[in-house]
């Protein structure tokens, strides 16, 4: 019987956690293993590839207890369909869990008890989970986080990940290691050549979930600072109310000409590959593949030194081009970025790759 791997991850609506489980999942595939993907919700805003086995395990309970018992309700349902999948496919070699709410269904898993379980961990989880919360609520929910991952094994996407867990959220694993997201260059390069709805406009870029952590207003606020003669195009989707916070901002700083909010892309690296400079603004990221991506593409990266991952990629001649956490800094940022960009080598984002990445997750697998 070929060798079973299963991910398991809650959804999969545009998001870079979202896409890093399914390239390495198709990845990992294409070396030959049985891949299944396990989503803990039928949304879908990706092309599932065919060598993948994708499968739904959806909640549909509508009770008035609902958020009380959703955590056993739905690991009891997972074990149903991990029963059924365990008699097709045997028992997995490795099971990677993604994101947090996952992980905390997957620990209640019975039938994932005796099973090589990994818990991947994509962001800082102090800004997450924590940064907004009074003492006694931040308290609460570090102890919960803690009760979740301690004795467990745990994948962390940068070194800054793994630090935070470990010294911020006193979190004390079974083991910890740190393996970068997949790369596949040569794919991405391919999909860049595909068409671009800004081909021949000079803009900066941003591509990110509309979320309090990316912080789309800062971004705003220093293009606006900046002077840069462009278009700011803004790609990706968030609730209604962050979409209408984003529009009122754009309103505020009278930047209605200049930037526009082009939606979700199931593919934006065209747009990536286009612009003159790409942007990133956030408050937190574990590791921001849109930077990667853009240095693939040979797009010049101008970023905030927030914590997390940027600075594991923004090293060497790219270091000067990190801001602080202020729109003044990030202004000043695009300005060098645009007028003044690094030259880009592969030797930026060789760490990255798919195979070296995909070597190491195997190393994780056993009988």
């Amino acid at each position: 019987m070929t060798r079973h791997i299963l991910f398991i991850i809650d959804g999969l609506p545009g998001g870079g956690a979202e896409n890093v489980t399914l390239t390495l999942a198709q990845g990992i595939a294409d070396r030959g293993y049985a891949v299944t993907l396990l989503s803990l919700s039928k949304r879908l805003d990706y092309d599932i590839p065919a060598n993948i086995d994708y499968r739904v395990d959806q909640d549909n309970d509508r009770g008035p207890l609902r958020k009380l018992t959703e955590l056993s309700r739905r690991a009891r349902s997972l074990d149903r369909q991990l029963e059924r999948l365990f008699a097709e496919k045997g028992r997995p070699v490795l099971v990677i869990s993604s994101l947090h709410k996952t992980d905390r269904i997957v620990v209640r898993s019975q039938q994932l008890a005796d099973c090589n379980v990994w818990h991947c961990i994509h962001g800082i989880y102090s800004r997450s989970y924590l940064g907004n919360k009074k003492p006694l609520a931040r308290w609460l929910k570090k102890n919960k986080i803690q009760q979740v991952y301690r004795g467990r094994n745990i994948i962390t996407v940068s070194d800054a990940v793994g630090e935070d867990l470990v010294k911020v959220m006193g979190i004390v694993p079974r083991e910890l290691i740190t393996i970068y997201n997949p790369f596949d260059v040569a794919q991405i390069r391919q999909r860049a050549q595909e068409e671009n709805p800004f081909a021949g406009e000079e803009y900066i870029l941003h591509v990110g979930r509309f979320h309090r952590v990316k912080r789309q207003d800062r971004l705003l606020e220093a293009f606006a600072q900046s002077g840069i003669p462009a278009r700011l195009v803004i790609v990706g989707q968030g609730e209604a109310a962050a979409t209408a916070e984003l529009q009122a901002k754009i309103a505020e700083l009278n930047l209605q000409q200049q930037v526009v909010l082009a939606g979700f892309a199931r593919n934006p690296l065209p747009m990536i590959k286009g612009a003159r400079l790409f942007a990133l603004s956030s408050d937190s990221e574990g590791l921001p593949g849109v930077l990667i991506e853009s240095l693939i593409c040979g797009t010049p990266i101008v970023s905030t030194a927030c914590p997390g991952g940027v600075g594991e990629i923004m090293v060497g001649e790219l270091a000067a081009y990190q801001a602080d956490l202020s729109a003044t800094s990030l202004a000043e940022k695009l300005r060098l970025g645009w007028q003044a960009p690094p030259t880009i080598t592969a030797a930026m984002y060789a760490k990255f790759e798919i195979n070296l990445i995909i070597d190491r997750y195997l190393k994780l697998a056993v009988e």
